[in-house]
Protein backbone atom coordinates (compact mmCIF):
# COMPACT_ATOMS: atom_id res chain seq x y z
CA UNK A 1 0.00 0.00 0.00
CA UNK A 2 0.89 3.57 -0.84
CA UNK A 3 2.17 5.42 2.15
CA UNK A 4 0.08 8.36 3.02
CA UNK A 5 1.75 11.45 2.14
CA UNK A 6 2.52 13.54 5.22
CA UNK A 7 0.08 16.56 6.47
CA UNK A 8 0.75 19.16 8.52
CA UNK A 9 -0.32 19.05 12.33
CA UNK A 10 -2.10 21.57 14.31
CA UNK A 11 -1.11 22.22 18.05
CA UNK A 12 -2.88 21.25 20.43
CA UNK A 13 -4.30 24.86 21.30
CA UNK A 14 -5.93 25.01 18.76
CA UNK A 15 -8.06 21.75 18.98
CA UNK A 16 -11.29 21.57 20.48
CA UNK A 17 -11.67 19.00 23.38
CA UNK A 18 -15.14 16.88 22.61
CA UNK A 19 -18.00 16.99 24.82
CA UNK A 20 -21.34 15.80 25.11
CA UNK A 21 -24.30 16.94 23.90
CA UNK A 22 -25.00 18.37 27.66
CA UNK A 23 -21.37 18.97 28.31
CA UNK A 24 -19.19 17.93 30.51
CA UNK A 25 -17.75 14.14 30.22
CA UNK A 26 -16.26 12.37 27.13
CA UNK A 27 -18.83 10.47 25.06
CA UNK A 28 -18.42 6.94 25.97
CA UNK A 29 -16.95 4.52 23.40
CA UNK A 30 -19.72 1.88 22.91
CA UNK A 31 -22.42 4.98 22.68
CA UNK A 32 -20.19 6.75 19.65
CA UNK A 33 -19.94 3.38 18.09
CA UNK A 34 -23.71 3.67 18.33
CA UNK A 35 -24.06 6.93 16.83
CA UNK A 36 -21.51 6.30 14.34
CA UNK A 37 -23.09 2.74 12.81
CA UNK A 38 -26.94 4.68 13.39
CA UNK A 39 -25.60 7.21 11.08
CA UNK A 40 -24.30 4.86 8.38
CA UNK A 41 -27.64 2.96 8.88
CA UNK A 42 -29.67 5.93 8.31
CA UNK A 43 -27.60 7.37 5.72
CA UNK A 44 -27.38 3.81 3.57
CA UNK A 45 -30.86 4.14 3.73
CA UNK A 46 -31.14 7.13 1.51
CA UNK A 47 -28.19 5.70 -1.04
CA UNK A 48 -30.18 2.43 -1.37
CA UNK A 49 -33.64 3.71 -2.25
CA UNK A 50 -35.52 1.96 -4.77
CA UNK A 51 -33.27 -1.01 -4.37
CA UNK A 52 -34.72 -4.71 -3.43
CA UNK A 53 -34.15 -5.46 0.76
CA UNK A 54 -31.45 -7.66 0.03
CA UNK A 55 -29.35 -5.38 -2.02
CA UNK A 56 -29.76 -2.63 -0.05
CA UNK A 57 -28.92 -4.83 2.72
CA UNK A 58 -24.97 -5.43 1.00
CA UNK A 59 -25.00 -1.40 0.74
CA UNK A 60 -25.53 -0.96 4.37
CA UNK A 61 -22.93 -3.58 5.28
CA UNK A 62 -20.56 -2.37 2.57
CA UNK A 63 -20.76 0.96 4.06
CA UNK A 64 -20.23 -0.14 7.53
CA UNK A 65 -17.09 -2.63 7.08
CA UNK A 66 -15.56 -0.71 4.89
CA UNK A 67 -15.46 2.13 7.88
CA UNK A 68 -14.93 -0.02 10.08
CA UNK A 69 -12.09 -1.42 8.56
CA UNK A 70 -10.44 0.57 5.82
CA UNK A 71 -10.81 -1.81 3.22
CA UNK A 72 -12.25 -2.79 0.05
CA UNK A 73 -11.50 -6.10 0.44
CA UNK A 74 -14.67 -8.11 1.15
CA UNK A 75 -12.75 -10.89 2.97
CA UNK A 76 -11.97 -7.28 5.51
CA UNK A 77 -15.44 -6.51 5.26
CA UNK A 78 -17.33 -9.71 5.81
CA UNK A 79 -14.84 -10.10 9.25
CA UNK A 80 -15.82 -6.39 10.38
CA UNK A 81 -19.67 -8.08 9.69
CA UNK A 82 -18.94 -10.44 12.44
CA UNK A 83 -21.94 -13.22 11.71
CA UNK A 84 -22.64 -16.20 12.67
CA UNK A 85 -22.35 -17.27 8.81
CA UNK A 86 -19.43 -18.90 7.45
CA UNK A 87 -16.73 -16.20 6.03
CA UNK A 88 -17.07 -17.57 2.57
CA UNK A 89 -20.51 -17.42 2.53
CA UNK A 90 -20.68 -14.07 3.14
CA UNK A 91 -17.98 -13.28 0.41
CA UNK A 92 -20.09 -14.66 -1.88
CA UNK A 93 -23.73 -13.02 -0.46
CA UNK A 94 -22.16 -9.52 -0.88
CA UNK A 95 -20.05 -10.27 -3.84
CA UNK A 96 -23.15 -11.62 -5.38
CA UNK A 97 -25.04 -7.97 -5.16
CA UNK A 98 -21.95 -6.47 -6.08
CA UNK A 99 -21.93 -7.44 -9.93
CA UNK A 100 -25.77 -6.34 -10.59
CA UNK A 101 -25.54 -3.15 -13.03
CA UNK A 102 -29.07 -2.05 -11.98
CA UNK A 103 -27.28 -1.47 -8.05
CA UNK A 104 -24.45 0.57 -9.03
CA UNK A 105 -26.83 2.83 -11.00
CA UNK A 106 -29.29 3.11 -8.46
CA UNK A 107 -26.88 3.67 -5.65
CA UNK A 108 -25.00 6.09 -8.57
CA UNK A 109 -28.05 8.05 -9.03
CA UNK A 110 -29.22 8.63 -5.32
CA UNK A 111 -26.08 9.51 -4.78
CA UNK A 112 -25.45 12.28 -6.72
CA UNK A 113 -29.17 13.36 -5.89
CA UNK A 114 -28.15 13.19 -2.18
CA UNK A 115 -25.49 15.71 -3.42
CA UNK A 116 -26.96 17.59 -5.89
CA UNK A 117 -28.87 19.76 -3.37
CA UNK A 118 -25.31 21.64 -1.93
CA UNK A 119 -24.50 22.87 -5.61
CA UNK A 120 -25.12 26.14 -6.52
CA UNK A 121 -24.43 28.31 -9.69
CA UNK A 122 -21.11 28.64 -8.71
CA UNK A 123 -19.73 25.63 -7.05
CA UNK A 124 -16.95 24.44 -8.91
CA UNK A 125 -17.17 20.34 -10.36
CA UNK A 126 -13.59 19.53 -10.44
CA UNK A 127 -12.87 16.72 -12.65
CA UNK A 128 -10.08 14.42 -12.64
CA UNK A 129 -9.19 10.79 -13.90
CA UNK A 130 -7.26 8.82 -11.60
CA UNK A 131 -5.47 5.65 -11.98
CA UNK A 132 -5.90 2.24 -9.68
CA UNK A 133 -2.97 0.95 -10.01
CA UNK A 134 -2.56 -3.37 -10.11
CA UNK A 135 0.82 -4.18 -11.35
CA UNK A 136 0.49 -8.01 -9.85
CA UNK A 137 -2.96 -8.49 -11.38
CA UNK A 138 -3.60 -11.10 -14.22
CA UNK A 139 -6.81 -12.31 -13.75
CA UNK A 140 -9.47 -9.56 -13.11
CA UNK A 141 -11.32 -8.92 -15.72
CA UNK A 142 -11.01 -6.09 -18.54
CA UNK A 143 -7.06 -5.36 -16.84
CA UNK A 144 -6.32 -2.63 -19.47
CA UNK A 145 -2.89 -0.37 -18.84
CA UNK A 146 -2.87 2.64 -17.23
CA UNK A 147 -0.06 5.14 -16.14
CA UNK A 148 0.91 4.63 -11.97
CA UNK A 149 0.69 8.24 -10.58
CA UNK A 150 3.34 7.92 -8.07
CA UNK A 151 5.59 5.80 -10.42
CA UNK A 152 5.13 7.62 -13.52
CA UNK A 153 5.50 3.94 -15.18
CA UNK A 154 2.30 1.80 -17.23
CA UNK A 155 1.31 -0.97 -15.17
CA UNK A 156 -2.31 -2.88 -15.31
CA UNK A 157 -5.01 -1.39 -13.66
CA UNK A 158 -8.11 0.68 -14.35
CA UNK A 159 -8.75 4.44 -14.51
CA UNK A 160 -11.48 6.24 -12.61
CA UNK A 161 -13.22 9.12 -13.62
CA UNK A 162 -14.57 11.37 -10.79
CA UNK A 163 -16.20 14.42 -10.24
CA UNK A 164 -16.05 16.45 -6.55
CA UNK A 165 -17.70 19.56 -6.09
CA UNK A 166 -16.08 22.58 -3.78
CA UNK A 167 -16.54 26.28 -3.16
CA UNK A 168 -13.91 28.81 -3.91
CA UNK A 169 -14.47 30.60 -0.19
CA UNK A 170 -14.58 27.22 1.32
CA UNK A 171 -12.62 23.99 2.57
CA UNK A 172 -15.76 21.79 2.48
CA UNK A 173 -15.47 19.25 -0.18
CA UNK A 174 -18.38 16.97 -2.18
CA UNK A 175 -17.25 13.82 -3.05
CA UNK A 176 -20.04 13.52 -6.51
CA UNK A 177 -19.24 11.15 -9.19
CA UNK A 178 -17.22 7.78 -9.44
CA UNK A 179 -16.99 5.41 -12.47
CA UNK A 180 -14.08 3.05 -13.00
CA UNK A 181 -13.46 1.93 -16.65
CA UNK A 182 -11.11 0.22 -18.74
CA UNK A 183 -10.09 0.67 -22.43
CA UNK A 184 -10.69 -3.27 -23.23
CA UNK A 185 -13.85 -3.37 -21.93
CA UNK A 186 -17.15 -3.85 -24.33
CA UNK A 187 -18.81 -1.02 -24.03
CA UNK A 188 -15.99 1.58 -23.63
CA UNK A 189 -16.01 4.60 -25.82
CA UNK A 190 -13.23 6.47 -25.49
CA UNK A 191 -12.10 8.75 -22.45
CA UNK A 192 -13.56 12.35 -23.85
CA UNK A 193 -17.24 9.74 -23.71
CA UNK A 194 -16.41 9.04 -20.00
CA UNK A 195 -15.91 12.57 -19.52
CA UNK A 196 -18.82 13.95 -21.09
CA UNK A 197 -21.10 10.90 -19.37
CA UNK A 198 -19.82 12.22 -15.72
CA UNK A 199 -20.82 15.70 -16.01
CA UNK A 200 -23.42 15.04 -17.98
CA UNK A 201 -24.74 12.71 -15.02
CA UNK A 202 -23.99 15.71 -12.33
CA UNK A 203 -25.54 18.63 -14.57
CA UNK A 204 -28.64 16.70 -14.76
CA UNK A 205 -28.84 16.29 -11.44
CA UNK A 206 -27.98 19.74 -10.84
CA UNK A 207 -30.10 21.22 -13.37
CA UNK A 208 -27.03 22.82 -14.80
CA UNK A 209 -25.69 24.24 -11.80
CA UNK A 210 -22.15 24.55 -11.43
CA UNK A 211 -18.39 25.31 -13.18
CA UNK A 212 -16.59 22.63 -14.54
CA UNK A 213 -12.75 22.95 -14.07
CA UNK A 214 -10.37 20.30 -15.93
CA UNK A 215 -6.42 20.12 -15.74
CA UNK A 216 -4.72 18.79 -18.71
CA UNK A 217 -6.72 17.28 -21.77
CA UNK A 218 -9.78 19.36 -20.65
CA UNK A 219 -9.42 21.67 -23.76
CA UNK A 220 -10.06 19.25 -26.17
CA UNK A 221 -12.91 20.56 -28.66
CA UNK A 222 -14.66 17.14 -28.50
CA UNK A 223 -15.28 18.28 -25.09
CA UNK A 224 -15.59 22.30 -25.43
CA UNK A 225 -18.08 22.34 -28.02
CA UNK A 226 -21.00 20.63 -26.45
CA UNK A 227 -20.86 22.64 -22.98
CA UNK A 228 -20.17 25.61 -25.08
CA UNK A 229 -23.75 24.71 -27.48
CA UNK A 230 -25.56 23.94 -23.69
CA UNK A 231 -24.36 27.11 -22.54
CA UNK A 232 -22.21 25.13 -19.63
CA UNK A 233 -19.60 27.25 -18.04
CA UNK A 234 -16.12 25.55 -17.53
CA UNK A 235 -12.31 26.49 -17.18
CA UNK A 236 -9.85 24.70 -18.65
CA UNK A 237 -6.29 24.60 -18.60
CA UNK A 238 -5.02 24.57 -22.02
CA UNK A 239 -1.71 23.61 -24.08
CA UNK A 240 -0.07 25.90 -25.94
CA UNK A 241 -0.20 24.15 -28.82
CA UNK A 242 -4.13 24.49 -29.22
CA UNK A 243 -5.31 26.77 -31.77
CA UNK A 244 -8.15 29.38 -31.15
CA UNK A 245 -9.84 32.66 -32.41
CA UNK A 246 -8.25 35.62 -32.20
CA UNK A 247 -8.52 39.63 -33.23
CA UNK A 248 -5.57 38.00 -35.64
CA UNK A 249 -7.65 35.41 -36.74
CA UNK A 250 -6.47 31.10 -35.71
CA UNK A 251 -3.31 31.43 -33.65
CA UNK A 252 -1.35 29.11 -31.02
CA UNK A 253 -2.22 29.49 -27.30
CA UNK A 254 1.21 30.31 -26.16
CA UNK A 255 1.68 32.66 -29.46
CA UNK A 256 -1.38 34.95 -27.83
CA UNK A 257 0.11 34.15 -24.63
CA UNK A 258 3.16 35.79 -25.11
CA UNK A 259 1.45 38.89 -26.26
CA UNK A 260 -0.49 39.46 -23.36
CA UNK A 261 0.80 41.37 -20.39
CA UNK A 262 -0.19 41.05 -17.02
CA UNK A 263 -2.75 43.65 -15.24
CA UNK A 264 -2.69 42.15 -12.05
CA UNK A 265 -0.33 41.07 -9.19
CA UNK A 266 -1.06 38.75 -6.11
CA UNK A 267 0.66 36.18 -4.09
CA UNK A 268 -0.60 33.03 -2.43
CA UNK A 269 0.32 30.54 -0.23
CA UNK A 270 0.67 26.65 -1.05
CA UNK A 271 0.62 24.08 1.50
CA UNK A 272 3.16 21.70 0.30
CA UNK A 273 4.10 18.74 2.66
CA UNK A 274 4.74 20.48 6.38
CA UNK A 275 5.95 23.55 4.54
CA UNK A 276 4.70 26.65 3.09
CA UNK A 277 5.63 28.13 -0.27
CA UNK A 278 4.88 31.17 -1.57
CA UNK A 279 3.65 31.96 -4.93
CA UNK A 280 4.38 35.63 -6.71
CA UNK A 281 1.53 35.85 -9.22
CA UNK A 282 0.69 38.30 -12.38
CA UNK A 283 -2.22 37.57 -14.59
CA UNK A 284 -3.90 39.48 -17.29
CA UNK A 285 -6.05 37.98 -20.01
CA UNK A 286 -7.82 38.19 -23.50
CA UNK A 287 -10.89 37.69 -25.48
CA UNK A 288 -10.24 34.23 -27.46
CA UNK A 289 -12.83 32.15 -29.73
CA UNK A 290 -12.88 28.28 -30.85
CA UNK A 291 -12.65 27.68 -34.50
CA UNK A 292 -16.13 27.94 -36.20
CA UNK A 293 -17.39 29.15 -32.53
CA UNK A 294 -19.36 33.09 -32.61
CA UNK A 295 -18.96 32.41 -28.21
CA UNK A 296 -16.61 34.83 -26.92
CA UNK A 297 -14.17 32.75 -24.13
CA UNK A 298 -11.90 34.72 -21.80
CA UNK A 299 -8.15 33.14 -22.11
CA UNK A 300 -6.65 34.02 -18.84
CA UNK A 301 -2.88 33.82 -18.67
CA UNK A 302 -0.71 33.44 -15.40
CA UNK A 303 3.11 33.51 -14.73
CA UNK A 304 4.53 32.60 -11.57
CA UNK A 305 4.25 28.52 -10.78
CA UNK A 306 7.18 28.20 -13.42
CA UNK A 307 8.92 29.10 -16.62
CA UNK A 308 6.12 28.76 -18.73
CA UNK A 309 3.20 30.23 -18.19
CA UNK A 310 -0.82 28.87 -17.17
CA UNK A 311 -3.23 29.39 -19.55
CA UNK A 312 -6.90 28.86 -18.71
CA UNK A 313 -9.59 29.31 -20.91
CA UNK A 314 -13.24 29.99 -19.60
CA UNK A 315 -16.36 30.56 -20.52
CA UNK A 316 -16.62 33.19 -17.67
CA UNK A 317 -16.14 36.94 -17.79
CA UNK A 318 -13.27 38.63 -17.26
CA UNK A 319 -14.37 42.13 -17.02
CA UNK A 320 -12.42 43.06 -13.69
CA UNK A 321 -10.30 42.49 -11.52
CA UNK A 322 -12.38 40.09 -9.60
CA UNK A 323 -14.01 38.38 -12.43
CA UNK A 324 -10.35 37.08 -13.61
CA UNK A 325 -9.47 36.41 -10.28
CA UNK A 326 -12.38 34.19 -10.00
CA UNK A 327 -11.36 32.30 -13.00
CA UNK A 328 -7.48 31.67 -11.76
CA UNK A 329 -8.83 30.91 -8.34
CA UNK A 330 -11.15 28.26 -10.24
CA UNK A 331 -8.57 26.08 -11.43
CA UNK A 332 -6.88 26.46 -8.24
CA UNK A 333 -9.50 25.05 -5.86
CA UNK A 334 -8.19 21.81 -7.86
CA UNK A 335 -5.16 21.34 -5.23
CA UNK A 336 -7.77 20.76 -1.96
CA UNK A 337 -9.26 18.05 -4.64
CA UNK A 338 -6.30 16.26 -5.17
CA UNK A 339 -6.35 15.63 -1.91
CA UNK A 340 -9.59 14.31 -1.30
CA UNK A 341 -8.53 11.97 -4.14
CA UNK A 342 -5.51 10.74 -2.01
CA UNK A 343 -7.84 10.43 1.07
CA UNK A 344 -10.48 8.12 -1.18
CA UNK A 345 -7.57 5.97 -2.36
CA UNK A 346 -5.30 5.86 1.09
CA UNK A 347 -8.20 5.55 3.79
CA UNK A 348 -10.04 2.92 1.90
CA UNK A 349 -6.80 1.44 0.61
CA UNK A 350 -8.46 1.43 -3.22
CA UNK A 351 -5.51 -0.25 -4.55
CA UNK A 352 -5.80 -3.16 -2.89
CA UNK A 353 -9.59 -3.92 -4.35
CA UNK A 354 -8.72 -8.16 -5.00
CA UNK A 355 -12.52 -7.72 -6.93
CA UNK A 356 -12.05 -10.28 -10.02
CA UNK A 357 -15.55 -9.24 -11.96
CA UNK A 358 -15.84 -6.11 -13.97
CA UNK A 359 -19.10 -5.16 -12.74
CA UNK A 360 -18.37 -5.94 -9.00
CA UNK A 361 -15.15 -3.69 -9.64
CA UNK A 362 -17.54 -0.70 -10.69
CA UNK A 363 -19.85 -0.91 -8.26
CA UNK A 364 -17.31 -1.06 -5.49
CA UNK A 365 -16.27 2.19 -7.00
CA UNK A 366 -19.11 3.36 -6.18
CA UNK A 367 -19.29 2.51 -2.62
CA UNK A 368 -16.01 4.09 -1.98
CA UNK A 369 -17.27 7.77 -3.41
CA UNK A 370 -20.74 6.87 -0.88
CA UNK A 371 -17.99 6.09 1.91
CA UNK A 372 -16.04 9.51 1.08
CA UNK A 373 -19.10 11.22 1.40
CA UNK A 374 -20.37 10.07 4.51
CA UNK A 375 -16.87 11.10 5.73
CA UNK A 376 -16.95 14.64 4.20
CA UNK A 377 -20.19 15.98 3.37
CA UNK A 378 -22.77 13.67 5.46
CA UNK A 379 -21.61 13.42 9.27
CA UNK A 380 -20.60 17.18 9.53
CA UNK A 381 -24.07 18.31 7.59
CA UNK A 382 -26.29 18.72 10.58
CA UNK A 383 -26.10 21.03 13.09
CA UNK A 384 -27.26 17.81 15.84
CA UNK A 385 -24.42 16.07 14.40
CA UNK A 386 -21.75 18.83 15.14
CA UNK A 387 -20.87 17.20 18.60
CA UNK A 388 -20.33 13.45 16.82
CA UNK A 389 -17.99 15.09 14.66
CA UNK A 390 -15.77 16.51 17.71
CA UNK A 391 -16.13 12.51 19.73
CA UNK A 392 -15.06 11.08 16.13
CA UNK A 393 -11.86 13.67 16.19
CA UNK A 394 -10.99 12.79 19.65
CA UNK A 395 -11.56 9.12 18.87
CA UNK A 396 -8.59 9.51 16.26
CA UNK A 397 -6.00 9.77 18.87
CA UNK A 398 -3.64 12.53 17.50
CA UNK A 399 -1.59 13.19 19.95
CA UNK A 400 -0.09 16.75 18.76
CA UNK A 401 -3.43 17.76 17.25
CA UNK A 402 -5.56 17.24 13.97
CA UNK A 403 -3.61 16.57 10.69
CA UNK A 404 -4.95 19.57 8.93
CA UNK A 405 -6.91 17.62 6.24
CA UNK A 406 -9.35 16.92 8.59
CA UNK A 407 -10.85 13.85 6.69
CA UNK A 408 -8.29 11.69 7.76
CA UNK A 409 -8.55 12.12 11.17
CA UNK A 410 -12.53 11.96 11.01
CA UNK A 411 -11.90 8.48 8.90
CA UNK A 412 -9.46 6.91 11.79
CA UNK A 413 -11.51 8.13 14.18
CA UNK A 414 -14.63 6.49 12.82
CA UNK A 415 -12.26 3.20 12.48
CA UNK A 416 -10.73 3.61 16.08
CA UNK A 417 -14.93 3.97 17.04
CA UNK A 418 -16.32 1.00 15.28
CA UNK A 419 -13.18 -1.20 16.23
CA UNK A 420 -14.97 -4.16 18.08
CA UNK A 421 -18.26 -2.67 18.18
CA UNK A 422 -19.36 -3.34 14.69
CA UNK A 423 -18.65 -6.97 15.19
CA UNK A 424 -15.11 -6.85 14.10
CA UNK A 425 -13.06 -9.47 16.49
CA UNK A 426 -9.79 -8.17 14.99
CA UNK A 427 -8.45 -5.00 14.67
CA UNK A 428 -7.79 -3.77 11.84
CA UNK A 429 -4.18 -2.42 10.70
CA UNK A 430 -3.66 0.79 11.77
CA UNK A 431 -3.28 3.56 9.11
CA UNK A 432 0.05 5.26 8.75
CA UNK A 433 0.81 7.92 11.48
CA UNK A 434 1.39 11.55 10.75
CA UNK A 435 5.39 12.16 10.66
CA UNK A 436 5.58 13.65 14.34
CA UNK A 437 3.61 10.94 15.80
CA UNK A 438 6.03 8.31 14.30
CA UNK A 439 7.49 7.34 17.86
CA UNK A 440 4.19 7.38 19.62
CA UNK A 441 1.09 4.48 20.04
CA UNK A 442 -2.36 5.45 18.98
CA UNK A 443 -3.52 4.08 21.68
CA UNK A 444 -5.73 1.66 22.72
Amino acid sequence: MKKRAPHPTLTLSRTKKSTSEKGGALMHPARLAAKIQGQIEHFSGKLSAGLTKPAARMVREVLLGMQARGSVRLSEIGRALEEPTALKKVIERLGRHLRRREVREQVAGNLLELGSGKVGEKTLLVVDLTDISKPYARHMEHLARVRDGSTGEFTNGYWCCQVVGVERDRADVMPLYQALYSQRAPDFVSENEEILKAIGAVWEATEGRGVVVIDRGGDRIELLRPWIKGGRDFVVRMRGDRHVESRRNRERVDTIAERCRPKYRTSIVREEGAREKVYHLAFGGTTVRLPNSRKPLSLMVVWGFGKRPLMLLSSLPRGSRKRAWQIVESYLARWRVEETIRFMKQSYDMEDIRLLSYERLRTMAVLVMAAAYFTCVYLGSRAKLRILTCHVYEAAQRIFGIADFRFYAIADGIRQALYGRSGASKAPKPPPPAPNLSLFPLGP
